[in-house]
């Protein structure tokens, strides 16, 4: 059976960032200036520039202003410095990876679960088939199982036809969660790799990983996903020399002369993981909060297991202790040895499970804070720079909009109801990583604000500020100047505009998720497609439409106002709110794009 990413077989993951100690040192100068004139910035909005005739609308736009300062506080404590976990040799026996003598001199044994449901079953023999190809330096115990949830009888057949251990379960409970705990009571190897069914491993992937479990206390080993298949586009050069031949070649290297390289057909929803893996996931190493992204990790199997027991006890004496109370109510008994009916304890505790890999949404993420929140190992979790797999990315907004969502509400259903950043052990450092994240997804409530307030005051003549005068833009030009340079050069070697602009974009998204969070309605667990979705999905941008055309409309009436001789209306508002309406546009308008967007392979070729 053919696939669409067969042509991009011969593609090579990117190399890790290399770690300048002088360009970082210039970021730390840089973002050190930036908050000190945010911090300027924002002292001058609350105590000289609020309009006091309309403080209903300047207040929550300063409040807004405050809000993303404290996220860029955090995302600068995030990206302060590199410094990865010391990379050591492949361990030769389990021995070298535990403080337990027995069985020191066994070879290492490993699981590699590949997870799936309704996948194509030759895609799976694909990961099948790359999973068998890992290799070890020395003797390794080393076991492919397929973990399927879909209980296919074809499955079933090509897990046979490639020799590996097929594994199900008689339903679906805790979904992913529920196949790997399933999977977990019938295998025993030391240590866990978690694929889905798309994760292709490289014969790498075990001998660059499991040296860093040479500590005793490192539960998890999480690798960067990369996306292989992702549309490279030609660039404009390219584009234009094909269809005006020499002139339009030159007319082409003039405009990236100026603007820099643009791609025409490249992916259109940056799902280029590079900047989360290579910059953010890679720099809370410093603080031990790396997390658990699912597929592409390694695990120890006694870490998740012993965490999973604790956190099972502890779940069971709470239930215990609920019977006592539920039994004293209904029958107002207290015996003198404050004991109850065994029966009844147990009825109370009959629904309590050991689930290795928390029953949630966004498992993954969950059990990393409950590896990192317990107190008796401080267990340690490592972000391996280099790519050691391949695996799709979402093909169409639709695919897109299904994994983000789920994203976004898992993290922030953690976040309102079991709080990790108020409970448990963490250390402060792993706290304020994992408030990066919920303040990240947090974020649409206030870029909200930043969509309509030019709106406002384009169509109102109101502002809010006292005035768009000379002393406004030396508050503001600097600050928004040194954020620019600040982040360039503290993300260097990584374009982070598209990233930006398509969070901002990405606005009705969390808001939903949001707002499905607070009512509390179940985040489900839909299986992000693998295939392309046909079909027309404008009806998922359309907030984006709207918030484009409103701004569209507001510049040009506060435009012909303004000529008309309004005097609610100043050059100064003009200049300011017309680049602010034209960075929300371009942040729209690449969101809309994706609406339509559809893969040109057959043009763009192999490359």
């Amino acid at each position: 059976m053919s696939f669409y990413f067969e042509r991009f077989e011969d593609r090579r993951p990117p190399a890790p960032l290399p770690h300048s100690v002088p360009v970082e040192l210039l970021w730390q100068f840089l973002a050190t200036i930036n908050l000190a004139l945010g911090a300027w910035y924002l002292h001058w909005r609350w105590t000289e520039s609020l309009n006091p005739e309309a403080l209903w609308f300047a207040i929550p736009l300063a409040a807004a202003e405050t809000l993303a300062y404290v996220g860029l506080i955090l995302f600068t404590f995030n990206l302060w410095r590199t410094e990865d976990y010391p990379r050591r040799p492949a361990p030769r026996t389990i021995g070298e990876c535990t403080d337990d003598t027995a069985d020191s001199a066994r070879p290492i044994s490993v699981d590699v679960f590949i997870a799936t449901y309704n996948e194509d079953e030759e895609l799976v023999r694909l990961s099948i088939r790359d999973a068998r190809r890992m290799t070890y330096p020395h003797p390794i115990d080393m076991t492919v199982h397929i973990l399927d949830d879909g209980r296919r009888d074809r499955m079933r057949e090509v897990a046979a036809e490639e020799g590996v251990n097929y594994i199900t379960c008689t339903n679906n409970v805790g979904f992913k969660a529920g196949n790997l705990r399933n999977a977990m009571e019938q295998t025993s190897g030391d240590f866990i790799v978690i694929c889905d069914a798309d994760t292709r491993p490289f014969p790498t992937l075990l001998e660059n990983t499991l040296g860093y479990f040479r500590d005793p206390d490192v539960a998890f080993v999480q690798t960067p996903q990369w996306f292989y298949d992702l549309p490279e586009g030609r660039t404009l050069t390219e584009v234009l020399g094909r269809r005006l031949g020499g002139f339009g070649r030159g007319i082409g290297r003039g405009i990236e002369g100026v603007f820099g390289e643009i791609r025409i057909g490249e992916d259109p929803f940056a799902n280029d993981a590079k900047m989360f893996y290579d910059v953010i996931l890679r720099r809370r190493n410093r603080a031990n909060a790396a997390f658990c992204c699912g597929a592409a990790s390694i695990h120890r199997r006694e870490a998740v297991m012993f965490v999973a027991l604790r956190a099972y006890a502890r779940s069971v004496e709470r239930a215990t202790e609920q019977g006592r109370k539920q039994l004293r109510r209904a029958t107002g008994e207290r015996r003198p040895d404050g004991s109850v009916d065994a029966l009844m304890l147990w009825q109370a505790a009959r629904e309590e499970e050991l689930t290795p890999y928390k029953f949630h949404v966004s498992e993954d993420i969950y059990s990393s804070i409950v590896l990192h929140q317990d107190d008796e190992r401080r267990w340690k979790s490592v972000l391996h720079p280099q790519v050691e797999s391949k695996m799709l990315s979402p093909q169409d907004l639709l695919t897109w909009t299904i994994q983000r969502f789920k994203y976004a509400g898992g993290s922030l259903d953690i976040l309102f109801h079991d709080n990790p950043l108020v409970r448990g052990r963490m250390t402060l450092a792993q706290r304020l990583m994992y408030a990066t994240t919920f303040w990240s997804y947090l974020g649409a409530v206030w870029n909200i604000v930043f969509l309509l307030a030019p709106v406002v005051y384009l169509l109102t003549g109101i502002a809010p500020v006292s005035a768009y005068t000379g002393e406004f833009f030396a508050h503001a030009v600097p600050f928004l100047v040194a954020n620019e340079l600040a982040f360039m050069v503290g993300t260097w070697g990584i374009s982070g505009y598209k990233g930006k602009v398509t969070y901002l974009a990405s606005f009705p998204l969390s808001l939903r998720a949001l707002w499905a969070v607070l009512r509390r309605q179940k985040i489900k667990f839909p299986v992000t497609p693998k295939d392309r979705q046909e079909g027309n999905f404008l009806h998922l941008v359309w907030p984006q439409v709207a918030i484009v055309a409103l701004t569209v409309f507001a510049y040009a009436f506060a435009v012909i106002k303004f000529f008309l001789g309004d005097p609610d209306y100043t050059l100064g508002g003009l200049i300011a709110n017309g680049f602010w309406a034209a960075h929300n546009i371009l942040a729209m308008s690449i969101m809309i794009r994706a609406a339509f967007w559809k893969p040109d392979y057959e043009d763009e070729g192999s490359n």
